[in-house]
This record gives C-alpha cells, sequence and structure tokens, in this order.
C-alpha cells in the first residue's frame, strides 16, 4: 500500500506500506533492507511515461529508477511506527528533478495528470526475527493507496448551459452561522479533465488543513477547472488580448455555488491563484468589481498594459494582496504586476499589499539539492510561500500590519470584509446582477 502527501511540488508517494508473514522488531530493519524501483506509467495506456529532463531541456528519457529510502521501521496497516510490527513501512525521499514517486507529471498536452507509479519492491538484506529470518521478499501487486489530505474534497460541476467547469470544493466542519469562501483559480498546467489536479497538482488542500481553517472560523474552498487555460480568449492560445473566454462560464459556477450553499457568507467571498489562475483573479475583480471581497492574485499574468485607468480607478478598493518573485523569467513582473501595484497605489488604493520575492526556495526542508542543501525551485512558483501562509512581507520590506499587528497573507484575508470597505454599498449595487 502507498501513502501519498500533497507537498508543496504536488502530490508524491512518500511511505510504501509492505505485510510480513510475522512480526519483527524495528530495530532489525534499515534504509537498505529493500531496494524501491518504480515506473511511471500512463494511466491510459500502461506505457513507461517519456518526459522531459527538466523544465528546459528537450531531452527526453523513460521516467523510470530508483527511489532513495530515507527511513525504514515497523508499523501498523497504516504506516504508524511501532515498536513491533507485520508491517514494514519504507519512507521515500522526494527528489525535486526526475520526481519518481511523484503521482503526477506534465504531458505534452500541456497538462499535469495523475500517473501510476508502477513499483518493484525488493528485499536485498536479511531480516532477523526471535527464531529464525526472513530473506527473499519481493512486492509488486499494487493493493491500495491513501491520500489523507483530499479527505472532505468532492468533485463536481456546474450547470451553467453554455459552458459547464468541473470545480473541486471542500466544505467546512468548524464554526456556526455564515461562512466565508475562498475561491482558488489554478495554473495552466493543472487545467484539464482530471478535477483533482486542481486542488493537489499545488498544496491547495493546505486551504482545508485544520490550521487554516482555524484562521477563517471555518471556510469554504472552491477549485474551478477549465479544460484548457484561463488565458484562452477563443483562439486555444495563451492570450496577449488579456481576454478570457471563461469569464461568464465562471461567474456563473460561483454564482450558483453560493445559492445552493447558502450559509456562505457573501460578504466575505475571496478569489484568488496562482498564474493562469492569477490572471483570471485580475480580470475577475476588473470584470465584476464590488463582488469580492479581496483578491489574492499569485504571480499573475495579466500585463499592464491592457489594464485600463477606469479599471484601476473600479479596483483600487478591493483588498488586494499580490506575490510575485524577482527572478520569474515565466511571467516577468516589470509587464504585469509591479506597474498594476504603482498604479493602484498612486490612484489611492488603501489595502494593497506586494510580497516581492528574490528567489523561491524550499521551506519544508522535504525537497534539497544534490549538495544537501535546501531545493531552489524555478522562480514563477510562488504559489509554493502563498499556500503555505508564509507571506509577510510588503513590497518595501516591511512587514504588513492589521491593527498594530502583524499578519501573514493568509491572516489578512480573513479579516476582509465587503463590510468594511466604504464602497461596498455602492459597488454592490453596481454588480446586483
Amino acid at each position: 500500500m502507498t501513502v501519498t502527501e500533497v507537498t508543496d511540488y504536488g502530490p508524491y508517494i512518500t511511505k510504501i506500506i509492505l505485510p510480513l508473514s510475522e512480526s519483527v522488531k524495528s530495530e532489525v530493519l534499515s534504509e537498505d533492507t529493500f531496494n524501491v524501483y518504480v515506473e511511471r506509467r500512463s494511466k491510459k495506456t500502461g506505457e513507461v511515461l517519456q518526459l522531459r529532463k527538466d523544465w528546459t531541456s528537450k531531452e527526453f528519457r523513460p521516467s523510470k529508477g530508483y527511489c532513495r529510502v530515507a527511513k525504514a521501521y515497523t508499523s501498523d496497516g497504516e504506516g504508524n511506527k511501532t515498536k513491533n510490527g507485520n508491517h514494514v513501512t519504507l519512507e521515500l525521499e522526494c527528489e525535486p528533478i526526475n520526481r519518481l514517486n511523484s503521482e503526477i507529471a506534465f504531458l505534452e498536452q500541456g497538462h499535469n495528470v495523475y500517473v501510476f507509479c508502477d513499483f518493484r519492491i525488493t528485499q536485498v538484506k536479511e531480516i532477523q526475527t526471535d527464531n529464525d529470518s526472513i530473506s527473499g521478499l519481493v512486492y509488486d501487486h499494487f493493493s491500495g493507496g491513501n491520500m489523507e489530505q483530499v479527505k472532505g474534497w468532492v468533485n463536481c460541476k456546474s450547470s451553467y448551459a453554455e459552458m459547464p467547469l468541473r470545480f473541486g470544493y471542500y466544505s467546512p466542519n468548524m464554526g456556526r452561522g455564515k461562512r466565508p469562501l475562498i475561491i482558488w483559480l489554478h495554473g495552466a498546467g493543472e487545467g484539464g479533465y482530471d478535477t483533482a489536479i486542481a486542488y493537489t497538482g499545488n498544496k491547495v488542500v493546505n486551504l482545508s488543513s485544520e490550521k487554516v481553517q482555524r484562521i477563517f472560523g471555518g471556510a469554504y474552498v472552491l477549485a474551478p477547472q477549465v479544460p484548457t487555460m484561463w488565458m484562452d480568449d477563443g483562439n486555444g492560445e495563451y492570450t496577449q488580448s488579456g481576454k478570457s473566454k471563461y469569464v461568464t462560464a465562471l461567474k456563473a459556477l460561483i454564482d450558483e455555488f453560493v445559492d445552493i450553499h447558502s450559509n456562505i457568507d457573501t460578504n466575505r467571498i475571496y478569489i484568488g491563484g496562482c498564474s493562469n489562475g492569477g490572471f483570471m483573479t485580475m480580470r475577475m475583480i476588473i470584470d465584476y468589481p464590488g463582488f469580492f471581497a479581496a483578491a489574492y492574485p499569485v504571480c499573475e499574468a495579466l500585463y499592464d498594459r491592457v489594464i485600463t485607468d477606469q479599471n484601476i480607478e473600479d479596483i483600487k478598493n478591493t483588498p488586494i494582496w499580490f506575490t510575485h518573485a524577482k527572478n520569474d523569467t515565466l511571467v516577468n513582473p516589470e509587464l504585469t504586476v509591479i506597474s498594476t501595484y504603482e498604479r493602484l497605489l498612486k490612484a489611492g488604493a488603501p489595502n494593497v499589499h506586494f510580497s516581492f520575492f528574490d528567489k523561491v526556495v524550499d521551506t519544508s526542508g522535504i525537497f534539497k539539492d544534490t549538495e544537501g542543501n535546501p531545493f531552489e525551485f524555478f522562480g514563477h512558483g510562488t504559489w509554493i510561500y502563498m499556500l503555505k501562509d508564509e507571506c509577510v512581507l510588503d513590497y518595501d520590506g516591511s512587514l504588513v500590519k492589521v491593527n498594530g499587528k502583524d499578519v501573514t497573507l493568509l491572516q489578512w484575508l480573513a479579516l476582509q470584509s465587503k463590510h468594511n470597505r466604504a464602497d461596498s454599498q455602492i459597488l454592490h449595487v453596481k454588480c446586483s446582477y
């Protein structure tokens, strides 16, 4: 059996649980008791995947090889460590380049998809028991997997006839009365037809974690998905026009979701997302000014040149917290967020913040480079910081404060309400459709 964790870099199989014929002591196991070979296969064809060597490489190679075992110990059937047990749990290292135990892969269609990790685990060192020893074990039959972080998530589809959209959502299990709604819009790589990718391709499930849910007092989380990308203006390609063919369909989905879940607080609807999703976040607050209580665009890709002065005037009273990195080579901040942020400030925006990172480096301790140092992700991946709620600094390097108290991005977001905005009554009437 396998245990999958949605990490900062998507879903990885972090544990493999192996049954034994008799109980053994944990101390007789070591990291080299078993070797773990894997071939990542297409779920459609069963063939071993041919993937790029890295993000920029044109070289393809088969996705197969040996995973490093970081820890080995006896456990129960769910992988919980015990002193003695009839199961062995192997903890696997999460390698950030070859990603052999990652359950998703970026394929040529331009989207991440779930793949099958076909493991063959072979015993290479005897296991001593009280009376004898165990040797020669081989495990090559997959009997099931568990991904704890997706519990409570439901996949669905909107009923908007012209363009129904798939979406995943989480319903809060804490708090009473009206509940806020957090909307996450995926990046281009998380589009397609596998809805779970929209909230597991990145660590979006952290928004449904107990820690984050407590910040909001219990919140709905909604993760819509489009078959192409949010930046598709109808041509099937990344738009230069700043338009999206999904605007009306997304608004219809949100309206339908709110209507069905009558305990959603319409004064506390928050929208955000990364890259393509950051683009769509900007598109939605521009096209529906006053509807959203706040926005949190991450590495957003809406060119500032297509944002008019009237657009700036319309959204200046919407609380916004931008996130981007200086070394983002995929979405140039000079052409997008920096100018937009500065224009908002110049227009008198009272509640706009901008966390501007130098680079994106692992802070979890999970991902390391070849020398054992924290792995540096590509500069576009600032959603890693945002989804872990590690955005605390403003554009000038100062800590963001509310009422004199330091806040993280998500703590700030939870405090935003249209009740607190001077423009809320006027703009709500404007957008009452």
